[in-house]
């Protein structure tokens, strides 16, 4: 009896560990998957920092060419890389011939700018801010005009090659570089 007792504790226990790794690997994925999702475009400023290496810390504004020139590595492209991927690039290129093991951070200083226009009251570029929604875009922007339609705003996004507007609700997230339009409402 005492063994079949002491059986069904280590199994459930076995089986709760089991499960609370497996939550947390998931848990890890995801987070990673987040953090490596965004990748750079002209107008992001980012800030490169290798520890203990005063000499090879850099701020900079991605411009439209989406290069940036970095020492020791030159000049190269940044455009479409995660920071994850960016960070890795620096480490591998400053590994062995300049340092012995770099630690490379790479930050995001300030988004690239989201664009809103049609029936706000001021409409313009505006500086992205991460958990954005169409609905505090269009705040920022003054709020709708008396001739704003609700339900007809559409959503460019920068990540999209075709460019295709996509009619979206006002609780839509944002990134940065999307291309926010308000439609006129017909009555």
């Amino acid at each position: 009896m005492n063994l079949k007792y002491e059986m069904k504790h280590i199994f459930r226990f076995a089986f709760r560990l089991l499960l609370v790794t497996f939550l947390l690997i998931s848990y890890s994925a995801k987070a990673d998957d987040g953090f490596s999702s965004y990748t750079l475009g002209s107008g992001d400023q980012i800030r490169i920092q290798v520890y203990g290496e005063d000499d090879l810390t850099i701020e900079v504004r991605l411009s439209d060419a989406g290069t940036l020139s970095f020492p020791f590595l030159g000049e190269f492209k940044v455009l479409g890389l995660t920071v994850g991927g960016l960070q890795q690039y620096v480490s591998d290129g400053l590994m062995g011939d300049y340092l012995i093991d770099p630690k490379v951070s790479v930050t995001i200083v300030e988004y690239r700018q989201f664009f809103i226009n049609g029936e706000v009251e001021k409409p313009g570029g505006f500086a992205f801010r991460p958990g954005l929604t169409v609905r505090k875009a269009i705040s920022l922007a003054g709020g709708f005009t008396e001739r704003a339609s609700k339900s007809n705003v559409f959503i460019i996004s920068d990540s999209d090659p075709t460019r295709t507007p996509r009619n979206v609700s006002l609780n839509a997230s944002l990134t940065p570089g999307d291309i926010i339009t308000v439609e006129q409402s017909f009555f």
